[in-house]
């Protein structure tokens, strides 16, 4: 075999490659993590690229680099927050659970306990995103479209799911189911339960099941 290049092998290369990678994974998590934390504590408009650069001991430049600036970040930050608290995505685990639950009931139990947890999570970056918009950062106003209409199309996406595996109400549009579950993951409903009147994360997300089951669910009262 020949000398390698540059005095390097392709093994060593593909090592400190790795290493590159794993230090940028790192570094990108650090400064969501900071970048959270400073916005839900200060704000959108207070908080600056500089404080986050700071607290995740990177620099500005890089920040920018990773992000685009603050819009960029808030929305990586809510993003991540809808994977939920570990392990494979929530989105991925939803569908799962939509494709295998046989019992309808257990179904609906189950979005509740999804709700239970990625609200805890996205939730406060949805109410921060909306605070911004309110204050008339057009960037932040275009962003809170963005995650609406997002989180809209996957209701429809999973409307679609429920329905088509026979469910639901024989009298319900896909449009009215996506609406119920739209309202049901909402932030501004976490927000007068959880934030406001005190409930846990854990009694909201019962609370979903059974307004799911009582709305959407044949004889269940909806």
């Amino acid at each position: 075999m020949g000398p390698a290049v540059n005095g390097a092998s392709p093994r060593s290369r593909s090592y400190d490659a790795r290493r590159r990678q794993e230090a940028a994974e790192q570094s990108r998590k650090r400064v969501l993590a900071e970048s959270r934390g400073l916005f839900l504590a200060k704000g959108y408009g207070r908080t600056t690229i500089a404080a986050i650069a700071h607290a995740a001991g990177v620099s500005k430049e890089s920040v920018y680099k990773g992000f685009g600036g603050k819009p960029g970040l808030v929305r990586a930050i809510y993003e991540q927050s809808l994977l939920g608290a570990g392990g494979p995505p929530a989105e991925e685990r939803s569908d799962r659970a939509q494709a295998t639950v046989a019992d309808p009931r257990e179904l609906m139990e189950q979005f509740g306990r999804f709700v239970a947890e990625i609200s805890p999570l996205g939730s406060p970056v949805y109410l921060l995103i909306r605070d911004a918009a309110a204050s008339g950062d057009q960037d932040m106003a275009a962003l809170l479209r963005d995650v609406d209409d997002e989180r809209y199309q996957r209701m429809l996406h999973n409307a679609r799911q429920v329905l088509g595996r026979g469910f639901l109400r024989p009298d319900l549009r896909v449009e009215e189911v996506a609406d119920v579950m739209f309202m049901g993951t909402s932030a501004e409903f976490y927000e007068t339960l959880v934030l406001k009147r005190g409930w846990t994360a854990e009694r909201f997300g019962r609370l979903i099941a059974r307004t799911l089951a009582a709305n959407l669910l044949p004889d269940s009262g909806g």
